[in-house]
Parts: C-alpha cells; sequence; structure tokens
C-alpha cells in the first residue's frame, strides 16, 4: 500500500483525539495485519471509492468504544445503545475525512459509516495489504485498518 495514503490516516487520527474526543492515547507503529479478522468485538467501516478505494476499518473492544464514545459526547456512557453506536459512527467518518483531504488523489468518495457490534467479519477488499495502525488509551486498546489501493484507470487527466 502507498505511504501516501497512511500518513493521512497518522495525522487524522491524532487531530481527532487531540480536538474533538479530548482522550490521551498512544499511536503504535503501523504494521501489516496478518489475519481479517477484527481483534475486538466493535468495528467502525467506511467504505471509500473513486481514484482511492477500499475499507477503512477502527476495530475496538466494548469498552473502549464506550470511552471513546463517552470522550466526544462528553458524558459517559455505559453501554451500547444507539448514543454510542452514533458516536463511534461519527469518530470513523471524521477520521476517515480528516484523512481523505490528505489523500494525493482529489476525486474520492466515502460511504456512510457502519458500526457492527458483536462477533462478525469485516469484508476487505481482495488482494490489497491491510496496514493497521495501532492506538492505545490506556484503559484500551484499538486499531485502524487501512486497505487502500488506487484505482486502475482513474487516474488524473491531462
Amino acid at each position: 500500500m502507498n505511504r501516501a495514503y497512511v500518513t493521512p490516516f497518522l495525522d487524522a487520527i491524532k487531530d481527532v483525539f487531540e480536538t474533538m474526543i479530548e482522550i490521551p492515547f498512544t499511536l503504535g507503529r503501523p504494521g501489516l495485519k496478518k489475519e481479517k479478522a477484527p481483534s475486538f468485538e466493535v468495528s467502525g467501516i467506511i467504505g471509500i471509492s473513486g481514484e482511492v478505494s477500499g475499507t477503512v476499518v477502527i476495530n475496538l473492544s466494548t469498552e473502549t468504544a464506550l470511552e471513546l464514545a463517552s470522550g466526544l459526547l462528553g458524558e459517559a456512557l455505559t453501554e451500547l445503545d444507539e448514543d454510542c453506536i452514533d458516536a463511534l459512527g461519527e469518530i470513523a467518518n471524521m477520521v476517515a475525512g480528516r484523512a481523505k483531504a490528505g489523500f494525493p488523489e482529489e476525486s474520492t468518495s466515502l460511504s456512510l459509516p457502519t458500526v457492527i457490534v458483536g462477533k462478525h467479519k469485516v469484508n476487505y477488499p481482495s488482494a490489497i495489504p491491510i496496514v493497521s495502525i495501532p492506538c492505545d488509551t490506556g484503559k484500551g486498546k484499538f486499531n485502524v485498518d487501512i486497505a487502500l489501493k488506487k484505482s486502475k484507470g482513474l487516474g488524473k487527466k491531462p
């Protein structure tokens, strides 16, 4: 995967946490995800299409999901209810949207976020390496998994 697609996500995660969620966290070193199975039981999924296509997944435990949603909403959430799920979708949307602004390609669209809770699978695009960015809030860990590639035949016209 092109490094130009990973760096905007590193910057977007930092920006969203520092300005919107305000929860201390550490950003780990990106690496290749070996298995396509989610590491945790909650996933916020965004599809990307256009000049760049693929999938971005924020994957986290229930405890971390509650912590992040609480940080965004400014109130303590204790269950994965509709408010929590909406907040997680918004976090996924903010991270993907801010990262998209840093892509070298201009014509790229984001799908509406989908949040899945419980045992599940993620349909990553085939034949695209998945880069996983580990993050830790001190109270819980989560991953931002990125599977993107430049779409064939959609480059800029001269």
